[in-house]
């Protein structure tokens, strides 16, 4: 059944109804669409504008198709143009005439826009609920790995040392500000745009303040051609999914580096790794190069809808149809993504001895060797001058700076003492840096007690 036949005497060309069918793909939110049904039924039948009989009717019809669609004994019919029409056919169906009153003072724009801002709504809260399983396995880790030493890194060179716990840490605030992004888009998507009508509201007596709060929104939307053609709360998630996947995606990559021989930070569990059909020792990390890969897929549905919406005049136009594919697309692949990395995250072993030898032979302790020689009262230009050619010096003999005797750096400087060797242990250059957001284990235990208030938030 067509809600638009009565202007046509001749037939869709079977092209046309394939290309304008949207069946194959609104039919997701098919719970939205009767759960907005419900309430306009209700809304009417409360305004005077059906009798409250015929809207008990439809509400029971309409709760009766909800049941049998979640159960399985009824189908969505693939040749219905759409899930509008093809609830509305099965409600008259079922209950006659009075289901012919269910689209009174109502429109498909704002039905669709009103399902699609349901949907939405929903499935950011659902992204957010998965990240907070991520946060919570990120700080698990943290708890475990305080005083787990590695190299931080600049330009993927080893810099000075950190922790596990510390750069972990750096992840944390990132999904933590997505979770937080994801919240505010919501609060600002939470206005319904049910009554809306075509672009121009109607003549019927809606209560719309009703209607919005039966469907758990804040209220109406306040401009009824905004109501029916706004997507910008979809562009918002889906950038706020691009930021998810950016991050999942460089996390990843250091997954990648870690998981090499060169580094042999890590081992990935056999359940998240896959071998080579050829080459018999390999172990690769297929989730993470999958998660950077599908990140441009993300991407590309955010360009899609900014495209889409570009030149579009007000107030509705087809080309709105185009929102749900990319926006589905863009929401199975990060749901999944995000699943995926944190049970891979969750069983990754750390090589704790091979990232705590990595963080000493890579001269990460160099800065704190300077600062040293400035509390002996070196000028830190003078300094720095030393321990660059003290380093320079080590690379020769293939050591570390705390494989050199007393006499080798009194060689550079005569400020050097026995204390030296304290002053660049990996445990002294860490645990001296206890400023906020430091990898210090104080430091670090007020970070995590951040992370616990975040989480919990």
């Amino acid at each position: 059944m067509k809600l638009w036949g009565g202007r046509f005497t001749g037939q869709t060309n079977e092209l046309v109804a394939k290309y304008n069918s949207s069946i194959s793909f609104d039919s997701r939110f098919w719970r939205e669409d009767i759960k907005g049904s419900m309430a306009h039924a209700l809304m009417l039948g409360n305004q005077g504008i059906i009798s409250r009989e015929d809207a008990e009717k439809i509400h029971k019809g309409l709760t009766d198709i909800y049941s049998d669609l979640e159960s399985g004994k009824l189908t969505i019919d693939p040749e219905a143009e759409d899930i509008h029409s093809f609830v509305e056919s099965v409600l008259t169906e079922r209950i006659g005439d009075a289901g012919k009153k269910l689209h009174t003072g109502r429109s498909r724009n704002d039905q669709v826009a009103l399902d699609m801002r349901l949907y939405a709504k929903a499935s950011a809260k659902e992204v957010s609920k998965n990240l907070k399983k991520l946060l919570n396995t990120i700080l698990k880790i943290m708890k475990e790995n305080k005083e787990t030493y590695m190299p931080g890194f600049t330009h993927l060179q080893k810099a000075q040392p950190v922790t596990l716990a510390h750069h972990l840490g750096a992840y944390f605030e990132m999904f933590a500000r997505d979770c937080g992004r994801l919240k505010d888009a919501v609060a600002r998507m939470n206005y319904s745009p049910l009554g809306s009508g075509a672009l121009a509201g109607t003549t019927y007596p809606l209560d719309r303040e009703m209607t919005a709060h039966m469907l758990d929104f804040s209220g109406p939307t306040e401009n009824s051609m905004d109501g029916v053609s706004d997507r910008d709360y979809l562009i918002e998630l889906l950038s706020d999914f691009s930021l998810i996947m950016m991050h999942l995606s460089r996390f990843s990559e250091e997954i990648i580096i870690w998981n090499t021989n060169e580094y042999r930070f890590i081992e990935i569990d056999d359940s998240y790794s896959t071998g080579s059909s050829i080459m018999p020792q390999k172990k690769n990390p297929d989730i993470a190069e999958l998660v950077r890969g599908k990140t441009g897929r993300v991407y590309g549905s955010l360009m899609t809808l900014l495209t889409v919406l570009k030149g579009l005049p007000l107030a509705y136009n087809k080309d709105l149809q185009e929102d749900k594919e990319a926006f589905f697309d863009a929401l199975d692949t990060v749901t999944d993504s995000i699943i995926l990395f944190e049970g891979m995250l969750a069983t990754i072993r750390f090589n704790k001895d091979v990232m705590a030898q990595s963080a000493k032979n890579g001269f990460t302790n160099a800065t704190d060797a300077a600062d040293y020689l400035v509390t002996h009262g070196v000028p830190f230009r003078d300094a720095h001058g030393i321990i660059g050619r003290l380093v320079l010096y080590c690379i020769d003999k293939k050591c570390a700076l705390d494989d050199l005797t007393v006499d080798e750096f009194k060689q550079f400087s005569p400020a050097f003492e026995e204390d030296i060797y304290d002053a660049i242990s990996l445990k002294t250059c860490v645990e001296k840096r206890n400023t906020i957001g430091a990898p210090g284990t104080q430091a670090v235990e007020r970070m995590i007690q951040h992370c616990e208030e975040v989480i919990n938030s």
